[in-house]
């Protein structure tokens, strides 16, 4: 197969002139290492959502206080990725990978047995600064073992994340409701051996790149910074929606619909592991139509589905909220894409900015959204959250054509 020109970028870093001199060939284990970690990160960053109904009960929280800690989870894992992407491009820096898996699972495991909110809020800044240092370090080394297949490298690194964040709620829910809060302890587990795997592997990530050819960088695309704005503005409104849904739906589920405690990690699981599966079939479904056009159209169908998941109950809404995380959490790994292929030049800075910076700023509106709730009440911060990706849909209709596509 031929890789797609923008996450085949990703691999070389702005300051060198590079393309693959020779052929080489795609490192599975190394690969699956790596998709292992982003797991086991994203496992962290899934849970929080599923602990944050016992933390508000255990602290006496308000939803304010409550969206607080997915504020200070956001910002540090997300906000100062572009930093880290910076990095990844001037300079390799493996070492951060098992050290930030180390992190993250540190942070989440003992926030189950923080004495105070205050004490909550330093263990979630933890965890989100591991998870915004492995992402960018992660794409960047994953492509590189990639060897010519960067897309498919691309492609099963994301997977391992989506499947972390399916799993982290399900996960976290079951521990806590079999031990209680200190239950949280047991995400220490995977975190620790994960580490260690990634600890010893550190020498065969860090082995020298093939030979480049010279030259290359000059056929490099100029940056569309205007695109790129753009693109970070749709990706703040979507993570609008996303993350107000797994933040207030468990409180829905069990305020409103007043459904089982039990059933809040499969409930957020529906959501993301068939956001996980969309992620897997939009690839080729956007290679086919366009990036663009795939963002663009998925926004108009994510507001109809979202609505009616509001209006429904049973086992309609585990189908309709199926629906809308793959329709909307299918769009990751595509804005990715369209991002690299804005910055050319700049593929570990489009990545961060992506990944975290967009996302971390969508997640500002979750603090938004507690207010909302503690004023209006839930359902008003659940009909924003619905109605967010219509103007998503709107500012997408001005991203312009990537060059070269």
């Amino acid at each position: 197969m031929t890789p797609d020109p923008a996450a085949a970028a990703v691999s070389a870093p702005a300051s060198v002139a590079a393309a693959p001199a020779t052929r080489t060939r795609l490192n599975m284990r190394l690969l699956g290492l790596l998709a292992l970690g982003h797991m086991v990160i994203d496992i962290n960053q899934g849970a929080l959502p599923a602990i944050l109904p016992f933390l508000r009960n255990a602290l006496e929280l308000s939803y304010a206080a409550t969206g607080t800690i997915v504020l200070t989870a956001n910002v540090t894992s997300s906000l100062i990725q572009p930093l880290f992407g910076y990095l990844a491009d001037r300079a390799a820096r493996r070492w951060l990978l098992p050290l930030s898996v180390l992190l993250s699972s540190l942070g989440l495991a003992f926030a189950g047995v923080a004495p105070s909110y205050g004490v909550v809020l330093l263990l979630v800044l933890v965890t989100g600064f591991g998870v915004a240092a492995y992402h960018p370090e992660g794409y960047r080394t994953a492509t590189a073992v990639a060897g010519e297949r960067k897309a498919t490298g691309v492609s099963i690194f994301s997977t391992g994340g989506n499947i972390g964040i399916a799993a982290g709620p399900p996960l976290m829910t079951a521990l806590v409701t079999g031990f209680g809060l200190p239950g949280s302890l047991g995400l220490l587990v995977p975190g620790l051996l994960v580490a260690g795997l990634l600890t010893v592997a550190l020498p065969m990530l860090s082995a020298p790149p093939p030979a480049r050819a010279q030259g290359a960088a000059a056929r490099v695309s100029e940056n569309m910074v205007g695109g790129m704005s753009l693109l970070i503005l749709v990706v703040a409104l979507r993570s609008w929606t996303q993350l107000g849904f797994t933040t207030f739906v468990p409180f829905y589920y069990l305020d409103v619909l007043e459904g089982d405690p039990r059933m809040v990690g499969t409930l957020l699981a529906v959501f993301l592991g068939a956001g996980a599966v969309g992620t897997l079939v939009a690839g080729p479904i956007a290679d086919r139509v366009g990036v663009r056009r795939y963002v663009v159209s998925v926004f108009l169908l994510a507001a109809p589905v979202a609505v009616a998941f509001l209006f429904v109950q049973g086992v309609l809404s585990f189908l309709l909220l199926g629906a809308l995380g793959f329709v909307l959490v299918s769009t990751f790994t595509v804005s990715v894409v369209l991002g690299q292929a804005y910055l050319p030049r700049n593929p570990g800075m489009a990545s961060g900015l992506i990944v975290g910076f967009a996302i971390g700023a969508g997640g500002l509106g979750v603090s938004v959204l507690g207010w909302v709730a503690d004023h209006w009440g839930l359902m008003s911060a659940l009909w924003i959250s619905a109605l967010m990706p219509l103007a998503g849909f709107l500012v997408s209709l001005l991203l312009p054509e990537p060059r070269g596509r």
